[in-house]
């Protein structure tokens, strides 16, 4: 078994402006973390100071909400962070979690594509019923209405031009 030898980057702090910078992310959202227990950052006065652990549970948990997990899902991976086993069981119990997230937005995407579909079908019929009874009201007709009446203004201007 390996010893966990600690770095400089574990020692390093980062203010929230920073966080905020590296992970597009906002203060507001930083602080939500902190009131859900997600992040603990320690405190100088009223600034926040942020280590490296929280770092990157921040990382996790940005990742874990781009993925779909709910916060509590989050917080349940994350307290399952234990360094001396070399987060095995951390690992194993997210593994699990992820292969039931993928298999979930799977049937999410197609579920969608269904969707898209079906709202496709549906406008073709529109619009093919809009163009034999009314293609003024079809989308981009008026438009189409200017561009025609500025071309047909701009000839009346000039009788002799060619017309194409």
């Amino acid at each position: 078994m390996s010893t966990v030898m600690a770095t400089a980057d574990d020692h390093r702090t980062y203010s929230i402006r920073q966080l905020c910078r590296e992970f597009g992310s906002t203060a507001r959202a930083l602080r939500f973390y902190e009131d859900r227990g997600l992040l603990t950052p320690a405190r100088k006065g009223q600034t926040r100071v942020y280590d490296s652990r929280d770092r990157a549970r921040l990382k996790l948990i940005l990742r874990g909400r781009r993925i779909g997990f709910t916060l509590q899902e989050i917080q349940d991976m994350l307290d399952l962070y234990d360094r001396k086993d070399g987060n095995v069981h951390q690992m194993a119990v997210a593994l699990r979690r992820h292969r039931a997230q993928i298999e979930a937005l799977k049937q999410q995407r197609e579920d969608l594509d269904g969707a898209i579909e079906m709202a496709e079908a549906a406008c073709g019929a529109m619009e093919a019923r809009l163009a034999e009874t009314r293609p003024d009201l079809l989308p981009g007709a008026e438009e189409y209405e200017q561009i025609l009446r500025s071309r047909l203004n701009h000839d009346e201007h000039h009788p002799f031009k060619a017309r194409a």
